[in-house]
């Protein structure tokens, strides 16, 4: 099975550098023109997709041809009291400051932590391989977002990448290879190729860190 994973395109929060995980932003021009500007797949027939606007919309326009099947936990991470707001805008909050002093791995106060994001993302994408498996289907998409990319090629890569090392720009994503009948016993890629452009994991961890 061949499984095009993709980021998508730009809203006004994106342009504003906000931290913007629930908030259900649609694409803003720019991010409209990304997604027509990549290559569409006419022949892909169903792609999974979270249930966010902007997912939606890179969806309709990526996979022209294809039927939606929204899976809840491919949303974004929910970045709590920090949604909405930029790194400047905080720049002097404790909470903040010691949230990005530990990695920006702890939970955000009244919002996930990437562990618990991880597994949620990790789980709706093993869910959504499965079921693309049982319907016997060649080639599927997903659209979701840079932190779910970023959980689910960290969790199913077997490779020593980092996690913010799989961080990729708008509109940008992998190309993977699964086997659907081994994925059950052993979840995992037998290939990958990026998609797009990557984005070096120093201009996205702490104050960059936003989708």
């Amino acid at each position: 099975m061949e499984l095009i994973l993709l980021r998508h395109g730009r809203t006004a929060v994106n342009l504003d550098n906000r931290y913007n995980g629930r908030t259900d932003d649609p694409l803003c021009e720019e991010g409209l023109r990304e997604a027509r500007a990549a290559k569409a797949n006419p022949d892909i027939s169903l792609v999974y997709v979270s249930p966010l606007k902007r997912a939606r919309q890179t969806a309709e326009i990526c996979f022209p041809n294809a039927e939606q099947v929204v899976v809840d936990g491919l949303r974004e991470m929910d970045f709590g009291d920090f949604e909405g707001k930029t790194a400047r805008e905080m720049e002097n909050d404790p909470v903040y400051r010691a949230w990005v002093d530990g990695g920006c791995v702890d939970a955000c106060p009244n919002g996930e932590s990437i562990p618990s994001f991880a597994k949620r993302a990790m789980t709706a994408f093993d869910w959504a391989v499965r079921d693309a498996a049982e319907r016997r289907l060649g080639r599927v998409g997903v659209t979701a977002h840079g932190g779910v990319i970023m959980a689910v090629m960290y969790g199913y890569s077997h490779t020593d990448v980092s996690y913010f090392d799989w961080y990729v720009e708008n509109c940008s994503g992998f190309r993977l290879t699964i086997d659907g009948t081994a994925w059950p016993q052993k979840p995992g890629f037998a290939s990958y190729e990026l998609l797009g452009k990557h984005v070096d994991s120093k201009t996205v961890t702490g104050k960059e860190m936003h989708d």
